[in-house]
This record gives structure tokens, C-alpha cells and sequence, in this order.
């Protein structure tokens, strides 16, 4: 009986939607739990320094993203805060930001995504095709907000450039964490970590707003996606604004050099590599000043 409530809402409110203009707003809080502790085991740091280190690495993991969207084309951009006075850029946290945070656009119809990124100051625009999921909607219901929710559930290849998907390849005695430590300072991550091949999702969409847009790269589920979880990072919609006075034109960036991800993504590590590789010869490594 659920189920068939639910089903003649949608068909009407899609009914009443395609005869006018469609525009929405809607605000996510995302949150990312990380093992921090390998990042500083064996370098020579007061536990202020550490402690400052595992603070920033964890802002990285809670953001604020707002994503914009009328019936077939999304746009999802973090909203950025301004430093604190006398805080200082720069190191892993600006190079992880920037270089994964870039807008992103999603046309449903077409079935493109394209991404702008920062890599260091150099602009890319990377296109590809949306990523399909095999949704399951298991039927179960919830509240999320005003908004009544269905639970759908699905799995897909991990990203290979999310950290928080990476688990120790080695134990916690003293001799394995020496050997992590001087092969981070090498720059060898991929002999220090590992990585599932799979995540599953969880995701909660409402029919009541009729779209097949969501957070980041997720989309074609038969309302939007309201809640998404992934491995360690969930993403859960905070406020929704429909039809505002106010609407913003939603199209894709256009600067940056054109690549694919699997080629974005081999220049990321280079330089993921190359950083680590300084980390451990630099300040990191001495125990000098952060």
C-alpha cells in the first residue's frame, strides 16, 4: 500500500513539474571518517604537530557541498569558507582540495559529466560519461526531514584517489610501522596501502521531488537522492530550496585542459608520489616546524 502511495505521488508531481519551469537548490553536510594515524607514525613531531596535522586532515572529511539543478542538468560545487586571519594554505590539504574538489556538472540527458579541477595552480576539465549503478530500491522508508525517503542500494569500483577507501597493507608492530614509515618518506603509498575494489552504497531518495539528480557523481534514481553513504564518507542533505525568486544558469565549466579521468588520475598520483617524497626529506621527516 506503501509502495502504491508513493508510486501515484510521483507520477503526479512529475505531471505538474513537466508542464513548468524546474529549478532547485539543495545543501549537503559531508562527513568522512580517516585512519590519520599512519600519516604521522614514525616522523619526528612534537604531539602538537601531530595533533595540528590530524586537525587538518580531518576538515578535509567535513564539507559543506550545494548542488544546483533543474529537470535533465545538475551543477555541485563545495562552498568555501574563508581562513581564519594568519592561517596559512598550502601542503597536503590545499593539494588534496583543490585538486579533488573542482565543480561538477551533470547532464542526465546526455549522460556527460564534466569535472573542472586545480592541480597546483594548472586548470583541468575532465569529461567523461556519468557513472552508471545498478540501484536496487529495497522499499524500506524513512523520514529525512519533511521528506518521506526510500532506501536503494548499490556497489561500484572504488576511487582509486579517495583516501579514506585505503586500509594498512601491514600490522601495528614497531618493525611494520618502521617500514611504513621509511617507505612513505620514499614516497611508496602503494606499498604502505591498500585498496578494496568495491564500495557499497546506500543511498535515500524522495519522490517527492521528482528528479534524478544527487550528490557528487550519483544520479539516476526516480527522485532525489537526499542521503548517500559509500565506504567511510557520507553525504546528507542539510536544506532544500525549490523554485527560489533567484535561479542560477546551470552550465559546465569551460577552462582547463580537456583529459579523461584515467589520465587525470595518473598525473595525480605523480604527483601525490612527488609530495610525499618531499614530505619525507623536508620539515616532516626532521621534526622541524609546521
Amino acid at each position: 500500500m506503501k509502495k502504491s502511495i508513493l508510486l501515484v505521488s510521483f507520477i503526479l508531481i512529475t505531471n505538474f513539474l513537466s508542464a513548468q519551469e524546474f529549478y532547485g537548490e539543495a545543501t549537503y553536510m559531508s562527513k568522512t571518517t580517516m585512519d590519520l594515524s599512519s600519516w604521522t607514525e614514525g616522523r619526528e613531531m612534537t604531539p602538537q604537530q601531530k595533533n595540528r596535522i590530524e586537525e587538518r586532515m580531518k576538515k578535509m572529511g567535513e564539507k559543506t557541498y550545494v548542488l544546483k539543478f533543474n529537470r535533465n542538468e545538475s551543477t555541485y560545487k563545495e562552498e568555501k569558507q574563508l581562513a581564519a586571519p594568519g592561517q596559512r594554505g598550502g601542503g597536503w590539504g590545499n593539494f588534496m582540495g583543490t585538486s579533488m574538489g573542482g565543480e561538477k556538472y551533470k547532464n542526465l540527458k546526455d549522460g556527460q559529466w564534466i569535472e573542472q579541477r586545480d592541480m597546483m595552480g594548472k586548470m583541468f576539465l575532465i569529461k567523461d560519461s556519468i557513472p552508471k549503478l545498478e540501484w536496487k530500491i529495497t522499499g524500506e522508508t524513512r523520514m529525512i526531514g519533511q521528506y518521506q525517503a526510500i532506501k536503494a542500494v548499490a556497489s561500484k569500483k572504488n576511487n582509486e584517489l579517495d583516501l579514506s577507501s585505503f586500509k594498512r597493507r601491514r600490522g601495528n608492530s614497531a618493525e611494520e610501522k618502521k617500514k611504513d614509515s621509511l617507505a612513505l618518506s620514499n614516497g611508496a603509498i602503494d606499498e604502505v596501502f591498500e585498496q578494496d575494489p568495491q564500495v557499497q552504497i546506500t543511498a535515500w531518495f524522495t519522490p517527492q521531488i521528482p528528479v534524478q539528480h544527487g550528490p557528487a557523481e550519483y544520479a539516476g534514481l526516480p527522485g532525489l537522492i537526499l542521503e548517500v553513504s559509500a565506504g567511510k564518507t557520507t553525504l546528507l542533505c542539510s536544506k532544500i530550496v525549490v523554485n527560489p525568486k533567484e535561479k542560477e544558469e546551470i552550465k559546465p565549466a569551460e577552462k582547463g585542459k580537456e583529459t579523461t579521468e584515467e589520465e587525470y588520475n595518473t598525473l595525480f598520483k605523480e604527483k601525490m608520489k612527488e609530495m610525499s617524497e618531499r614530505w619525507g626529506r623536508g620539515k616532516g621527516g626532521r621534526g622541524g616546524k609546521e
